[in-house]
């Protein structure tokens, strides 16, 4: 904490005296993820959260994930920096990352032998104490922005959720829903109705953090039918649509359109249910504990010579309980692309950090996914988790996978079950309370 605390005011001190602009886009950015760090390291250390061993370990992670965040943004802006090549606070996270994994192996309960296979629960109605607002650029309602009703957020009655009706409409904003905003809502009228939309970029000028349409910080969120979109297109680079640092967040009948680096899954517990995500390169990508459900992901074309490839998972290190968990879904050409990605090889992941971990699950997989299945990104193929578990189509098949050591076909369901819900996510615990319905098991 002194370290992380140490190094922010640091940052801070920095910041008036840049003169230049790339060098001030990168600390503005290692400002935001430093302060993030802080917070997740304060939630480890509040006796009053009656956290588990693995409610830390998620924070730690996220902890440590911001710090890294910081050293990609000044990578990505071409700026050194002796604090950030040289920082304890990345390798005392670490190494508190190591012990608390021995609390969680001594204590964590089984959980394999008590979830029923499916576990699909009703949406509930709202509380009595939620606020809810109606944004509609026709007049309708209370805003005609979404900006609008969350800077309405801190003088709301009630202390229950803070759900906003996004009324049909295509709403040209950068959203960001900040760490003090918990418990909010978006709620629109259907994929390709609400539609949140933005076009920046890498190559326009922005980090890929701020590059992102929809930024959410606070833990507890959750979008129903809505689409965050970002169409910067295959030639702007890195590209968010939508930015997920939220804690126990959950996502359900939305889409998520962008090319590059299309969702940004960057930190804690997250659950997708029911949603379609587009792009082209990474364009699921983060270091988050994710699972995303009964959802199709659609390959577009990417810039000429390039390949589809889908997942870029950000484990730094071995005791992180991240990953992607991709769980009865389908992966297929975007059906307004056929021509154009007709030929094109497409990835299921390359490792963006040396423990990447990626599982697909009893998913389709069309046809486009070359026969290898994975791509290498810089050596990491000993190191990695990547496993496919009962999935079919013609992508399927896994006679001509990668020879790499971090690669499993899982033929024991209970290796498999530690990546579905209740397991990876201890979604059981939280995810009742989101509304979202989900399968616990496989």
């Amino acid at each position: 904490m002194n370290e992380a605390t140490d190094a922010l005011d640091h940052i801070k001190q920095q910041q008036p005296k840049s003169s230049n602009a790339r060098e001030r886009a990168a600390l503005s950015d290692c400002s935001q993820f430093y302060d993030l760090s802080i917070t997740h390291l304060n939630q480890s250390l509040d006796p009053d959260l009656d956290s588990t061993p693995f409610d830390v370990q998620i924070w730690l992670s996220a902890a440590l994930t911001n710090l890294d965040n910081c050293k990609t943004t000044m990578s990505e802006q071409n700026v050194t920096h002796p604090l950030f090549l040289n920082n304890k606070a990345s390798q005392l996270i670490s190494s508190g990352l190591a012990i608390n994994a021995q609390l969680i192996k001594d204590s964590r309960e089984d959980l394999l032998s008590w979830f029923p296979d499916e576990d699909v629960l009703s949406l509930p109605d709202l509380a009595r104490d939620d606020t809810i607002i109606v944004v509609a650029q026709d007049g309708s309602g209370e805003f005609r922005s979404i900006k609008e009703a969350l800077d309405a957020y801190h003088t709301r009655k009630g202390n229950g959720r803070f759900v906003i009706h996004v009324k049909q409409g295509t709403y040209r904003e950068n959203v960001e829903i900040n760490r003090e905003m918990s418990n909010v809502m978006l709620a629109g009228d259907g994929i390709g109705k609400s539609i949140i939309t933005g076009d920046r970029s890498a190559r326009s000028g922005f980090s890929t953090r701020e590059s992102a349409t929809v930024k959410v910080m606070g833990d507890g969120f959750v979008a129903r039918d809505m689409t965050f979109r970002n169409t910067a297109g295959p030639d702007g680079g890195q590209a968010v649509a939508l930015l997920s640092s939220s804690d126990r967040s959950a996502y359900y009948r939305c889409a998520f359109e962008g090319y590059q680096d299309t969702l940004w899954v960057d930190v804690n517990r997250q659950f997708y249910q029911e949603c379609l995500i587009y792009g082209t390169i990474d364009f699921i990508f983060g270091n988050a504990a994710a699972v995303i459900q009964n959802s199709v992901i659609y390959g577009r074309a990417p810039r000429r010579g390039q390949s589809v490839v889908i997942t870029a998972q950000g484990r730094t290190e071995r005791n992180q309980p991240t990953g992607l968990s991709i769980i009865n879904c389908r992966f297929k050409a975007d059906p307004e692309q056929k021509q154009a990605v007709r030929g094109l090889k497409a990835y299921l992941g390359r490792p963006w950090r040396d423990y990447a971990r990626v599982v697909y699950m009893r998913s389709y997989l069309d046809g486009m996914v070359d026969p290898v299945g994975w791509m290498d990104w810089g050596q990491k193929s000993e190191t990695v988790y990547y496993a496919e578990y009962g999935n079919y189509g013609p992508g399927s098949p896994t006679k001509m996978r990668v020879r790499w050591s971090g690669f499993r076909v899982i033929k024991d369901i209970r290796e498999a079950q530690k990546f579905c819900v209740a397991n990876f996510i201890a979604g059981l615990k939280w995810l009742p309370h989101t509304g979202v319905p989900f399968s616990a098991g496989l």
